[in-house]
């Protein structure tokens, strides 16, 4: 087991990391075969959902995700899907490339569902890309299942 844990990220913090995060929404679901205006369409969608003017929406968590050492190495934000809703979902969790394979990710997850099962949650949920296929692994370990696939065929 590691020695990580979550520390709630500073409302200094979140507007850089609203900029990091979406920028690479974007290229996610452009590698996974939407425009970028539809890319670009869906993030300001997440933004004006999820982060009414720039703050995270009551009821969802932003964290940092730190080691042993108090090293910031990623981030966990979850909430529920609807507001009141006990059906949460993991809305993005990302570990920075040289702290990957370390188990960060597997414990922020884990006190993540803690947290949403303290709060009534009967349910966690995600999306994970097709290509992202160490994290479709990650999660099957920690239990979750495949309730629906989504497929592409490019006509170009």
């Amino acid at each position: 087991m590691t020695g990580t844990r979550l520390q709630v990220m500073p409302a200094t913090s979140l507007p850089a990391w609203l900029d990091t995060t979406m920028a690479a929404y974007v290229r996610s679901r452009m590698r996974s075969g939407e425009s970028r205006e539809r890319a670009e369409a869906n993030k300001q969608q997440s933004l004006d959902r999820w982060f009414p003017g720039g703050a995270p929406l009551a009821g969802h968590h932003v964290w940092d995700v730190l080691d042993d050492q108090d090293t910031v190495v990623g981030y966990l934000w979850i909430g529920p899907f609807e507001a009141g809703s006990a059906d949460w979902w993991v809305f993005d969790v990302e570990i920075d490339a040289d702290h990957r394979r370390l188990g960060h990710a597997r414990r922020a997850l884990e006190l993540g569902q803690q947290v949403a099962k303290d709060q009534g949650a009967r349910s966690i949920g995600l999306n994970v890309f097709g290509y992202n296929t160490g994290a479709q692994d990650l999660y099957a370990q920690l239990g979750y299942r495949v309730t629906s696939t989504q497929m592409l065929l490019p006509l170009d």
